[in-house]
């Protein structure tokens, strides 16, 4: 007799493992588990093993903390980018959604959140004093706040333009062509690349 709504415990472990992910249902997790029970075995070792490797090497730039290969990221390491204009972002897939609009060639700086007391998120949980650090020795001109439009995301930038205003910097936001409430991964690379080429001083929104 089957046990549960499978036939084998093993395939339904690994449609768990599937299904915990973001955005996997169960039925696509259980496509997923089939997929990978038709693989020859060795394209099966490589994928898990790009997993496990990834989890095993993977290091956050001492920088700007962004995932990397090493110790600093590529974008840091970019001597070609423009190390006078700073990107404050909530995450890494923020990073990756302005990289490819193909319109900012500054460095970035990831918080890893936004301040959010209902989740017990408050500013000592994020790489602030980092950014300040960054921003003190006067070499950075610009910083661009481009966090998400959300109630969150506004009181951050707030709490981050009265921490750094101080400073010898020009503190900018994006334009909105992002509306309000939205997350910038989720914004088409159009209209991200020109909210970022049209942004505008902080303290005049």
């Amino acid at each position: 007799m089957f046990q549960g709504a499978y036939s084998s415990q093993l395939l339904e472990e690994a449609v768990n493992q599937f299904a915990s992910l973001p955005g996997i249902g169960r039925r696509t997790a259980l496509r997923l588990a089939l997929h990978i029970l038709d693989e020859p075995e060795e394209n099966v070792m490589r994928f898990t093993e790009a997993f496990s490797s990834l989890k095993r090497n993977i290091h956050v730039c001492g920088k700007c903390f962004m995932i990397s290969d090493n110790e600093i990221c590529p974008i840091c390491d970019d001597r070609t980018r423009d190390r006078s204009t700073i990107c404050v972002v909530e995450n890494i897939r923020d990073v990756l959604s302005i990289e490819n609009t193909g319109q900012y060639r500054g460095m970035y700086h990831i918080l890893g959140g936004i301040i959010s007391p209902i989740d017990g998120i408050g500013p000592s949980d994020l790489h602030i004093r980092e950014l300040t650090e960054r921003v003190k020795d006067g070499a950075v001109r610009e910083v661009i706040l481009a966090l998400s439009t959300s109630m969150e995301g506004e009181t951050t930038s707030y709490y981050l333009y009265k921490q750094i205003s101080a400073f010898p910097v020009n503190v900018t936001t994006i334009a909105r062509g992002v509306g309000f409430g939205d997350d910038l991964e989720y914004a088409d690379e159009l209209t991200l690349g020109k909210s970022i080429v049209n942004r505008h001083p902080f303290n005049t929104i």
